[in-house]
């Protein structure tokens, strides 16, 4: 399978002299293309530090980062947005949704900053993506209209608009009680099958991490057990 994501010897320090951390120390990591793996590991392992720097938010200090076959690592800032934008998604344990936008609205605003306005494509497509994860009947309710899991699949619906490769979640069920997390989990593994979309989701929750097809752990940030 065509490698999407690599990262080799890839090292994060934050600080300097004396008070300097390091949190990650020589990590190697393959994602494929359709990959659905969980990251695990304690807090503090360096997982969401993992997730920035994959996320292009945050350069690390030494090692390689590729995706798509483009090197991250000497990408100026502003290609670095315009890659994001193109290719990554993201679904956080809190949804971030705008309190007083339409859950349609919530969906297409990210494609509506990109190009500066709201276009009948984007309103068609973020009305096919609410459908598909099960908000039909809610796409102009309100953020504050909606429940818990009803708001991370909006989420969900979110991170997928621009059509990104890769989406990172970090912690995505974790605000959420266990039916919702599972119909959530659901949601993310029926799109992985449809649109071999590649999910990197770190969780502490072992049901989770066991409904993904990889499971990949950090250890003290220096390196990657898997199972």
């Amino acid at each position: 399978m065509t490698a999407l994501v690599e990262v080799r010897d890839l090292v994060k320090t934050f600080g300097e002299g004396e008070t300097a951390t390091r949190v990650l120390r020589g990590l190697d990591l393959t994602l494929v293309e359709g990959d659905l793996a969980a990251l695990l590991g304690p807090s503090g392992s360096g997982k969401s530090t993992l997730l920035t720097i994959l996320g292009t938010l945050m350069r690390p200090t030494s090692g390689s980062h590729t995706m798509l076959g483009e090197d991250m690592t000497s990408a100026s800032d502003a290609a670095l947005t315009e890659f994001r934008n193109r290719h990554i998604g993201f679904v956080f344990q809190f949804h971030h949704l705008l309190p007083d936008f339409t859950a349609l609205e919530n969906v297409v605003f990210p494609t509506a900053v990109n190009k500066g306005r709201e276009t009948r494509e984007a309103r068609e497509r973020g009305e096919d993506l609410l459908r598909r994860v099960g908000l039909g009947n809610r796409i102009h309710f309100r953020a504050t209209q909606l429940s818990g899991g009803q708001k991370q699949r909006v989420a969900i619906a979110r991170a997928l608009m621009n059509q990104p490769e890769l989406v990172l979640a970090d912690e995505p069920t974790g605000n959420l009680d266990r039916e919702s997390a599972g119909q959530v989990m659901e949601l993310i593994r029926e799109i992985n099958e449809t649109e071999k979309t590649t999910f990197l989701i770190s969780t502490h929750d072992e049901k989770i991490a066991a409904a993904c097809k990889r499971q990949i752990k950090v250890v003290d940030g220096k390196a990657v057990a898997e199972s």
